[in-house]
């Protein structure tokens, strides 16, 4: 399992957001690195773990729990057989492209050691959106992005240090419950009779999802 590239983007100014300044910072571009990787605070207040990423929509990116964003490369090359194009590593707006890593089948709260300092803790899976569509020029790409619900997986930042393209990931910790990445995608987007078992995960679930699954709970009980 290694970090097969690391990735980047500056901020740039596009048609299709609804940022008002109109700037995005999806377009991630490889790095050699090493870059530092650090908690960047609250969302809202914090932008990208990864030193010189910028993140825009600070409203649904960036912040603590979701620092970092990790992506398969071999789910990269299912879609490049499907789409009938090339994805480059960071096409899909991932900080990470990884190899050898089950990144939708990793456990919520499971934590990566990257190289030699830094540790990584798995929070949930990346959300499709408008501006994830249009950048990427496929018609209908939230809806089929969903439907294939393997959306890759946010995380937070445990131990900061520098990375690197090429640096050895470990999976250090592996909790005991089942809730992995793509089961809470599935449950906050399509089946959402899956979020009670969501609490499983307990504090390691980004807070999102961790108040989500507790009202659907406490509706139920009514």
């Amino acid at each position: 399992m290694k970090l097969l590239s690391l990735n980047v983007g500056r901020a740039r100014a596009v048609p299709f957001t609804d940022q008002p300044d109109g700037l995005t910072g999806i377009d991630k571009r490889p790095v050699d690195g090493p870059v530092k990787v650090t908690a960047p605070g609250p969302r809202g207040t914090g932008a990208s773990g990864l030193a010189g990423d910028a993140v825009c929509d600070t409203r649904h990116h960036g912040g603590d729990d979701q620092a970092v964003y990790a992506f398969a490369r071999e789910d990269l090359d299912d879609w490049e057989r499907e789409l009938g194009r090339e994805l480059g590593n960071g096409t899909f707006g991932e900080n990470l492209t990884t190899r050898g890593v089950d990144v939708s089948g990793a456990l919520i709260g499971e934590r990566w050691r990257i190289g030699p300092d830094v540790v990584l803790e798995v929070t949930s899976g990346r959300i499709p959106c408008r501006t994830f569509q249009e950048h990427l020029g496929e018609k209908g790409w939230v809806r089929r992005f969903t439907h294939r619900g393997a959306p890759g997986a946010y995380l937070r930042v445990i131990e900061p240090g520098e990375i690197r393209a090429g640096d050895a990931i470990e999976v250090v910790h592996r909790p005991e419950h089942e809730v992995t990445v793509a089961m809470q995608f599935r449950a906050v987007t399509t089946e959402r009779a899956l979020l009670p078992r969501l609490l499983a995960a307990g504090a390691a679930l980004h807070p999102d999802s961790l108040a989500a699954a507790r009202k659907y709970v406490g509706q139920q009980g009514r």
